[in-house]
């Protein structure tokens, strides 16, 4: 059933990432902005609640985490998601759309991030007042900053990785044990909970905390001992990212009241930290965001170089993309171009309304790919039970977050139509321009 892309494999000399730099860049991936103002949403729909949403989501994510190792270890690519969509569905526009498709998530997906970082910078450096132009320009920074580190190998990438996770973790995982020592269980009484359906609701938001582990598909071609590393890396990458965003909700909800904790929606984890840390507390909760963005925006960038880097080589996006800048890597000249496009995108575009449109892309993508999974357990040996477990949880995530955001977003679910169409449009008009037949070199 499966498909060769074209791509240099590399040798166990060149894999230079460590299970431990894959497990950083992984969960660096997830840990991102999207935690820090995320109670205050799920709050409004969940209630106390949201550290089982949390559950419930976690456990989605690792359904499709063990459908990603399974195609990681049997395929290592650093084309990753690209190179099982090529095996999966084959040749032509299909598949060279729902590729675009991804491309396009990865690019908005890093450019929100990146404001968000700007956002932070300036709260932190200049103060709440600071104006839209320190934002703006601390998101171009940023992107630019990491761009250079990504551009110069694997290597400086998981380094920096591993630096920023772990400032990160030090202060959330500080936080969360501390606020657990001062719960006040009443508040998190079940009989305070919504109905299940509303619990149930928020899982489709609570789900896109996790997104970010798609990100370990792309190391199949530098980590060291794929087969072993990769889906140990995803297990335990997203075992304890589960684990502490249970121990944050729960120490969240436990100290503040629903009521305050959507009052306070963009900083209910500094407020819930008040008690304990006073004013220091803001504080700490500023610099854990700013890095938890730079190492979102990181490890999504590393990605986006692998990906790019595939597309060209198989004909879905220029040969520039696949060129390599002076001293960089492979691709780099397409993560330039990337970075320059995510870059305008940041500064020009008012994000806030298409901010869960990469996430909610990004959710779709995962579901295609289980689908695409299916057609390939004969290679890969999964299990076919727990791809169609995976499957369904995850397409029923999809259509509950869709729903919901017709019904209290329609722009925003216009925003997402909209991207859908214009991927294959893109696409279909490259191919026009170039005449050359989408993945034309796949199989050969």
């Amino acid at each position: 059933m499966s498909t060769n892309p074209v791509e240099a494999q590399p040798t166990e000399k060149t894999r230079t990432m460590t299970l431990r730099g894959a497990v950083f860049l992984g969960i660096g991936s997830m840990v991102g902005a999207g935690i820090f103002a995320l109670f205050g949403q799920a709050g409004s729909i969940a209630g106390a609640a949201v550290w089982v949403s949390f559950l419930i989501s976690g456990i989605i994510a690792l359904l499709q985490g063990y459908s990603f190792a399974k195609l990681g270890a049997r395929f290592p690519s650093s084309g990753g998601v690209i190179d099982w969509m090529v095996r999966g569905y084959g040749t032509g526009m299909f598949t060279a759309g729902i590729v675009m498709l991804g491309y396009f998530s990865y690019l908005i997906t890093v450019a929100m991030v990146a404001v968000s970082f700007g956002n932070y910078a300036a709260s932190l450096f200049l103060g709440d007042n600071a104006s839209q132009v320190w934002v703006k320009g601390f998101a171009a920074a940023v992107v630019i900053a990491l761009t250079f580190l990504n551009m110069v190998g694997a290597q400086n990438t998981v380094k920096a990785q591993t630096v920023l996770t772990t400032i990160v973790l030090v202060i959330l995982t500080g936080f969360a044990l501390a606020m657990l020592t001062q719960i006040n269980p009443s508040l998190l009484a079940p009989a305070n909970y919504p109905p299940l359906s509303a619990v149930l609701a928020s899982v489709a938001l609570t789900f896109f905390s996790y997104l970010g582990f798609g990100v370990l598909a792309f190391t199949g071609g530098d980590i060291q001992e794929p087969q072993k590393n990769m889906p140990r890396a995803m297990y335990i990458s997203l075992g304890f990212t589960m684990i502490l965003y249970i121990a944050l909700a729960i120490g969240v909800f436990g100290t503040l009241t629903v009521e305050q904790v959507i009052a306070n929606a963009e900083t209910a984890l500094a407020a819930a930290a008040l008690p304990i840390f006073g004013a220091v507390g803001f504080t700490l909760i500023s610099i854990a965001a700013v890095f938890a963005c730079a190492g979102a925006i990181n490890a999504t960038l590393y990605a986006s170089l692998g990906a790019s880097y595939l597309m060209a080589k198989n004909g879905m996006l220029p040969p520039s993309f696949g060129l390599k800048h002076r001293g960089g890597t492979e691709g780099s000249r397409g993560l330039m171009i990337s970075a320059a496009a995510i870059v305008l995108m940041a500064v020009l575009f008012d994000l806030g309304a298409i901010a869960s449109v990469g996430s909610a892309v990004v959710l779709a993508i995962s579901v295609l790919v289980t689908i695409a999974h299916l057609r390939m357990t004969q290679d890969t040996k999964a299990s076919k039970p727990i791809l169609w477990i995976a499957l369904l949880a995850s397409l029923l995530a999809v259509l509950i977050f869709a729903a919901y955001t017709l019904l209290t977003d329609p722009m925003t679910f216009v925003a997402l139509l909209i991207t859908i169409i214009l991927a294959w449009v893109v696409e279909w008009v490259w191919v026009r321009i170039s005449k050359r037949q989408p993945i034309a070199e796949a199989g050969k």
